[in-house]
């Protein structure tokens, strides 16, 4: 790939519906921006861009493996001038205390040679923000949300300092509310205090938008940040106000259209994912798969494409593995938590790689690993930012896919409103 100008800011996204919300709010923010998915190949033509996101599926591989893809990433992006690379997590911290934020943000700290990293998943505008250190999912705390039953990744410590302590070699400390209300300066002061104290690293907290701006006056004149698209956003935003960038004027032309049969795929547990394949029930087919029958053999997967096959000429259609978290820990009793997940996911990709195959062109992913296995699967080198559906989703038209045109919306499970797929189908065209 050979862009034509040096990028702005190059981000790392450890997964593929992470990456699309971040690409989305770089967008929003008046950035050009492409999603890759993994590093790209140097023969992936794209266009000049301010912003690169590499998505990779690190969230809940092994710590090792996780680190050497990143660090691969960030040796990409330093070599296509990005000054600054943001390390994008989940606005959750999903990551259990083996990993895998604080092993990857050591090695990228260790890479570029930063003194201190600021850190923080706070996105005020989809609901989650830090105070003391704590991060809040709305008015509760993250270990009293939904997501302490995360199939993968419970999160049982809304502390960030001590999570992300646990898992980082580094010493981890906190930048308060009460420094950052006092501004960018008040903010460089108690960095320079921390990096004298060996700090490596600070959790900061945000509890407003315009918190975001003034993490990101600060957090750009260093080379590595970490959080959700929070910190994205400050990023770009100062980006723009410092005239590093020239805002740009998002374009009402968003390509051709593709038309073509539509199916959604959910792999997502969440309570919002639920009731959006609920919703839809009011308007499409909607297939629910066994999942013990995925665990013994393909004939899980045939029934949903022999289904699909009689239904797709006459709309769009839903096939969904989603289940409760009480269902899916006893799933996860009876066969063992990776295998149960690997399985899944995997079955998910073999119905979408036939769906493709078989002229389905508009495709909506719901679960952050369910949209990784299926993007691996069609192999898909990258995407351009479309249209925005919800917060933190856009629409994404396929480069390079061996498949031809195509749409995608990448949905993290808790993101959309309750009809986002009839949202998403309308859109998506």
């Amino acid at each position: 790939m050979t862009l034509a100008a040096k990028i702005s800011l190059g981000c790392i996204a450890d997964d593929y519906t992470g990456a699309s919300d971040l690409a989305n709010t770089l967008t929003r923010a008046g950035l050009r921006t492409v999603q890759t998915i993994g590093v790209p190949a140097d023969d992936l033509k794209l266009p000049e861009v301010d912003a690169v996101v590499v998505s990779l599926k690190s969230r809940s591989i092994e710590a090792g493996l996780a680190v050497s893809r990143s660090r691969a990433a960030g040796k990409w992006l330093r070599g296509r001038g990005a000054s600054h690379v943001l390390f994008k997590i989940c606005s959750t911290f999903d990551s259990t205390d083996a990993g895998n934020i604080g092993p990857v943000m050591d090695a990228l700290r260790a890479d570029c040679g930063e003194a201190v990293v600021l850190v923080t998943p706070a996105f005020p505008e989809t609901g989650r923000t830090v105070y003391q250190g704590n991060l809040f999912v709305g008015a509760v705390p993250l270990n009293e949300s939904p997501l302490k039953d995360h199939p993968l990744n419970p999160m049982h410590d809304s502390n960030l300092v001590r999570v992300l302590a646990r898992q980082s070699k580094t010493q981890i400390d906190l930048v308060d509310l009460a420094t950052l209300t006092r501004g960018a300066e008040a903010v460089r002061a108690r960095l320079a205090e921390l990096s004298g104290k060996g700090i490596g690293a600070a959790i900061i907290d945000a509890v407003f938008d315009r918190d975001l701006e003034t993490i990101g006056l600060v957090a750009v004149e260093h080379r590595l940040s970490v959080g959700a698209s929070g910190i994205g956003l400050g990023l770009a935003r100062a980006l723009v106000s410092t005239g590093k960038v020239k805002s740009a004027t998002t374009s009402s032309d968003r390509g051709a259209a593709v038309g073509g049969q539509a199916a959604c795929l959910a792999g997502s547990c969440s309570q919002a994912t639920l009731q959006q394949i609920a919703n839809a029930e009011r308007v499409m087919p909607v297939l629910h798969l066994d999942p013990d029958r995925i665990l013994t053999g393909p004939s899980e997967t045939q029934r949903a494409l022999d289904w699909a096959k009689e239904r797709l000429s006459q709309g769009p259609v839903l096939i969904a593995s989603s289940a409760t978290p009480a269902d899916v820990a006893a799933l996860q009793a009876r066969h063992g938590r990776d295998a149960a997940g690997q399985a899944i996911e995997q079955t998910m990709a073999d119905i979408a790689e036939s769906l493709v195959k078989s002229g389905v062109r508009r495709l909506i992913i719901a679960g952050g690993e369910t949209s990784g296995a299926v993007v691996d699967r069609l192999r898909i080198p990258g995407f351009l930012v479309g249209a925005e559906i919800a917060a933190g989703v856009p629409v994404l038209r396929a480069v390079g896919a061996e498949a031809g045109d195509m749409l995608l919306a990448l949905k993290s499970g808790n993101f959309g409103g309750p009809e986002f797929f009839s949202d998403a189908l309308g859109l998506m065209r």
